[in-house]
């Protein structure tokens, strides 16, 4: 039987068990796949942990976003076939050597990528989509300020926002993040905790506010970067790792700006037809090259704990994996 991390109860990675799970049988339009990479973000582990704002049913699998092989096709499924290469995401499931997805949530791996960087591409970068075409509707020309730009969605937002035409700051909070940052295309880079950071992001700006914050951080990092904005500009809230952030009213007025909720989740839920040519554009983006994710470390199945442990701290540049097969 294949094995999956099973959560009996939230709390941190080394109370969950990796365990054998009895497979059920597919459903309409549902896909058996033998999974090979799964990706790990901060959410994964939030979610795992209890603390995410949508609590799953107990017992709990793990996992959004995974790449594997098609091992099984269910009845009225038209697009996949045993044996074909694929990239999957969804609420859960995907820390396991099997999983069962639905073909609406499965594509084919973009040209040139592996099963590592096909696992985090997906939800990355359909994010960092979805909140600047979207929900900012970036221009060419404009400036886009990533915070957290060495992190998952911050280096989809720095590579998309480069593709869209815009001017990108990425403000990362080490050496090595912020060379990952540049590494995706940033045009500047800040230091997040060096003093006189919204001096620095003037200064990265040619002396000029900037239009767009991309923001997966939170915390004590919102309110300056709200306030690095400009006439009209857009703050586009992703996630809050950091704690979620208390900004004073008066700042939005002032200076015509909005601050813009970025659900993919619901997204995805409310707009489906929206999303699926989001992702189509994006992998299509993907296969040329134009977009590609950062592997930062992978981890071994058996040492899931050390890999989701590692997500939490946000303390790695790039992405993380757990490679399943």
């Amino acid at each position: 039987m294949p094995r999956a991390v099973v959560v009996d109860a939230f709390g941190p990675p080394e109370s969950f068990a990796l365990r054998e799970v009895t497979p059920r049988p597919l459903g309409r339009g549902e896909l058996r796949v033998a999974v090979k990479a799964a990706g790990i973000s901060f959410v994964d582990v939030l979610t795992a942990a209890g603390n995410y704002q949508v609590k799953p049913p107990l017992p709990f699998i793990p996992g959004s976003e995974a790449a594997g092989v098609v091992s099984e096709a269910g009845t009225n499924v038209t697009g996949f076939a045993p044996g074909d290469a694929i990239l999957f995401s969804g609420w859960g499931g995907m820390f396991a050597e099997e999983a069962i997805v639905a073909e609406g949530a499965a594509q084919p791996i973009p040209a040139g990528m592996d099963f590592a960087e096909a696992a985090v591409f997906p939800v990355s970068y359909a994010t960092a989509w979805h909140a600047l075409v979207d929900r900012a509707r970036i221009a060419p020309g404009e400036t886009l300020l990533v915070l957290g730009a060495g992190g998952a969605t911050g280096v989809a937002a720095v590579q998309i926002g480069k593709h869209l035409g815009a001017r990108v700051i990425g403000s990362a909070s080490s050496e090595a993040k912020r060379a990952i940052a540049s590494e995706a295309g940033a045009d500047a880079l800040v230091d997040a905790r060096g003093p006189g950071w919204r001096e620095a992001v003037k200064a990265a700006n040619g002396g000029k506010p900037v239009d767009v914050v991309f923001d997966p951080v939170g915390g004590d990092a919102t309110d300056p970067a709200f306030r690095a904005l400009g006439w009209g500009g857009r703050h586009l809230v992703i996630g809050f790792p950091g704690g979620i952030a208390a900004l004073r009213t008066n700042l939005p007025l002032l200076k015509g700006a909005s601050l813009v909720g970025v659900d993919i989740r619901q997204f995805g839920e409310r707009e489906p037809e929206r999303a699926r040519a989001n992702r189509e554009t994006i992998f299509a983006l993907g296969a040329t090259g134009a977009l590609r994710p950062i592997i930062a470390k992978r981890y071994r199945f058996e040492d899931y704990a050390a890999a989701m442990a590692d997500a939490a701290t946000g303390a790695s540049a790039g992405r993380i994996v757990l490679d399943i097969a």
